[in-house]
């Protein structure tokens, strides 16, 4: 998908950064041509962030290879209404922002290739070089962290099954403060567009709840936008076992399964740190997250266990679509066995009589003597014909015999 053109922007309450929809609900087949890989992929982008901070001062802030310039947007908003803005100065943005000290806000900042950027907020927002250096570095596990005056440092992973037929996630990092929610995201498609209309709707629990609940809320979109990706996981290993089923297994359709079995441990790896996350926010003390918030973080934790046991689930089934696939495999190869062995039976005992008949055997001696014993038949007129019906004969009986047995239609 063609990213926005940020110099394309309409007024400050279009919504240029939305996702397009989808054309179509339809697993993508998997005998169609994969598209052609990108020229870096995640595996080697993670691998690339991690080494370029191997020996690295701690707390050295360097964006990944490959990150995109910074978006900076504000949410503003009361119970009364709200503001929605695209910055393109982050000083009009940090303005906008301290103006407003009574209203509740959410500063979302999508790109991380502008260190000065990344530092600047930093320093604004108390946060630490740590953290930040996390947040850059775009493979951290999902986590929760405490700092400062009891604020919050939360990390979750974004998934999304993509037309490559493989499971890509994004990370998510959000920093909690007395009045704000600052999240951080290395692309400017997301799936927090229900969040946004929420706040953007006439009436939300957002908008007269503290910043603790959008906080939650947008962990909450994540932990559900985890169901969409199952389903199409679902859908994906049902049509391979269709294929299978009707007979067309083929070398790349073995392939397909054992990437979607990757899939989806690697699946597995995102949820289960999502999940101790939650328990950790549990555990907390009441000052830093309230029992009345706790309510909603144990639904968190709820889907969270309901994603885990979806990914269990998908993980026996394509372990089983393994074993159906090489039983199928078995099972064409006994038929192909079958065939041949049948063949073989049918010429063996021809085979047998024209290696009889082959034998040059003379009847009459250099002495001009007879031979009785040789092979008399091989001058009677009618012995080529007979031999050929006895053979046809025999070919016939055993074809007959194969069929009553029920091996031919077996």
């Amino acid at each position: 998908m063609p990213l926005p053109d940020p110099t394309a922007l309409g007024p400050a309450t279009s919504e240029p950064w939305r996702a397009a929809p989808p054309t179509s609900d339809a697993v993508p087949t998997p005998e169609a041509t994969p598209p052609e890989p990108s020229a870096v992929s995640d595996r080697d982008a993670t691998r690339q962030a991690r080494m370029q901070g191997v020996g690295a001062r701690p707390g050295t802030l360097a964006p990944r290879e490959g990150s995109l310039k910074p978006r900076l947007f504000l949410f503003s908003y009361d119970e009364n209404g709200f503001d929605e803005n695209e910055f393109q100065s982050y000083d009009e943005l940090l303005h906008t922002f301290r103006s407003q000290p009574e209203r509740r806000h959410w500063i979302d900042v999508r790109g991380y290739d502008d260190v000065a950027l990344m530092q600047r907020i930093m320093v604004d927002f108390e946060l630490h070089p740590l953290q930040m250096e996390d947040v850059l570095g775009d493979y951290q596990r999902a986590k929760a962290e405490v700092f400062g005056n009891n604020r919050l440092f939360l990390v979750s992973r974004m998934t999304e099954f993509t037309a490559d037929l493989e499971i890509d996630d994004d990370q998510l990092s959000l920093f909690t403060g007395p009045n704000y929610v600052l999240s951080f995201q290395d692309d400017y498609d997301d799936c927090l567009d229900a969040v946004r209309q929420r706040i953007r709707s006439g009436f939300s629990q957002i908008k007269v709840r503290p910043p603790l609940y959008l906080a939650y809320a947008l962990t909450d979109v994540v932990l559900d936008h985890y169901y969409p990706t199952m389903a199409a996981i679902g859908d994906y290993i049902e049509e391979l076992e269709t294929l299978i089923i009707r007979g067309r297994p083929t070398k790349r359709l073995l392939a397909r399964i054992l990437q979607i079995k990757k899939d989806i441990v690697r699946f597995r790896r995102l949820v289960y740190p999502e999940r101790d996350k939650i328990l950790e926010l549990l555990r907390l003390h009441d000052e830093v997250v309230p029992e009345e918030m706790k309510v909603f973080f144990r639904d968190c934790y709820d889907h969270a266990i309901q994603a885990m046991d979806l990914s269990e689930s998908y993980r026996e089934s394509v372990s089983s679509l393994v074993d159906l696939y090489m039983s199928d495999q078995s099972n064409r190869m006994n038929e192909v066995m079958k065939v041949l062995t049948m063949i073989s039976a049918v010429f063996i005992p021809l085979s047998f009589i024209a290696g009889v008949y082959g034998m040059n055997f003379s009847r009459e001696n250099p002495h001009g003597g007879v031979n009785h014993l040789n092979m008399p038949e091989l001058y009677d007129p009618f012995g080529y014909p007979i031999v050929l019906f006895i053979m046809a004969a025999i070919a016939i009986g055993m074809l007959v015999y194969f069929y009553r047995k029920g091996w031919l239609t077996s």
